[in-house]
């Protein structure tokens, strides 16, 4: 009998198991994939979860923190203007080849049962849960969803959702000399791009490197070429780019209201709810749920309250301090997607009071 099982490796996942470890729980990480790998992501770090991850983060990653690109500034491209809003303090641009996989060491160092290429199959109980896998039947006291915005334990109803058309996220890493120090989004009909430099551990290459992760509705574009033609000024920046990795995509993008715990299981990272990627708070929002998780649970595993007293108090900060993030972005982004006549005033605002665009960049943290 373990006290926590964890369902998915990323940083969600690794920081519930790295938090719960470190506190003396009995912890088994489960991870269908393995690393080091590239995923479909932003990688973008922001400020409020930098402190969070240098205590998961073991020593020996340090320097993952030291060396990372650090962004102080955002732009956004759209109706031909270009909107700026300061990102104070700066966000650290860390790619996910390098993250996931320390975080990923950092727990095995915590003294976390971690296995890699391993799929779970059935979930079954409410406390104790029994959990059937490809390496075989597993128990535990609690356990933490963290498998992701879409998997096999985290299917979404049929209609659920704010989308009813095809979102899919498609990612790359290109070269580009010189990079600008800016998360730059891209906005045209249909989708967005967003491109920022990034650093990895084993880059081999004398030239910059660029993330370049993009959010696009299928009938409009399906590759990241595609993706450059849909706007003129990402059109022309990428005309001299070299690619560094191949692109990795996922689908189907669905956005829904958060669900921090459902029939006992705490929720965690994309599990609980996808966030708008255009705000940069993913890894963010993930970290910090992993942790609190963690933190809630605590007191059911040193027998000072039962397992729904911790997933009520996990709901309750849950919904106090992450849910408003989702509130924002959600605002945000209908904004920027709003007709062109009605958003083109709203731009011009934002464009000539860059402290109104900070304000809402602040709102998204």
């Amino acid at each position: 009998m373990h006290d926590l099982i964890i369902v998915g490796g990323g940083p969600a996942g690794a920081s519930a198991a790295i938090s719960a470890a470190r506190g003396g729980a009995r912890v088994v990480l489960l991870e269908r994939g393995r690393f080091p790998r590239h995923k479909v992501c932003g990688e973008f770090v922001s400020a409020e979860s930098l402190g969070l991850l240098t205590d998961l983060l073991d020593a020996q990653h340090a320097d993952l923190l030291r060396d990372a690109v650090q962004i102080s500034r955002a732009r956004v491209f759209l109706d031909g203007r270009v909107v700026q809003a300061a990102v104070d303090p700066a966000a650290a641009s860390i790619s996910r080849l390098d993250l996931d996989a320390a975080l990923w060491t950092s727990a095995e160092n915590a003294g976390v049962d971690a296995r890699q290429h391993v799929t779970v199959h059935n979930v079954a109980g409410s406390g104790p849960f029994q959990v059937s896998t490809t390496d075989g039947e597993f128990e535990s006291r609690a356990l933490v969803n963290a498998s992701g915005r879409w998997s096999n334990l985290n299917r979404p109803p049929d209609g659920d959702g704010t989308r009813r058309e095809k979102w899919l996220g498609i990612k790359a890493h290109f070269a580009e000399e010189p990079s600008s120090q800016s998360v730059d989004l891209y906005f045209f009909e249909g989708g967005y791009c967003g491109v920022q430099p990034v650093s990895l551990s084993r880059d081999n290459t004398s030239t910059g490197r660029v993330n370049t992760s993009a959010m696009v509705r299928a009938d409009v574009a399906s590759t990241l070429p595609d993706v450059f033609a849909q706007h003129p000024a990402l059109r022309e920046r990428s005309r001299n780019w070299t690619a560094l990795s191949d692109p990795v995509s996922t689908s189907p993008l669905i956005f829904r209201h958060p669900q921090p715990a459902r029939q006992g299981v705490l929720m965690v990272g994309d599990a609980a709810g996808f966030v708008d990627p255009f705000v940069g708070d993913g890894i963010s929002l993930a970290l910090r749920s992993g942790s609190l998780a963690s933190r809630c649970l605590a007191p059911f595993f040193a027998g000072e309250t039962s397992l729904a007293g911790a997933t009520a108090r996990y709901r309750e900060i849950y919904q106090q301090s992450l849910l408003p993030v989702f509130r924002a972005s959600s605002r945000l982004r209908k904004m920027l997607f709003l007709p062109g006549s009605v958003r083109r005033p709203l731009l011009f605002l934002l464009e000539i009071s860059p402290a109104i665009a900070s304000y809402l960049v602040r709102k998204t943290r």
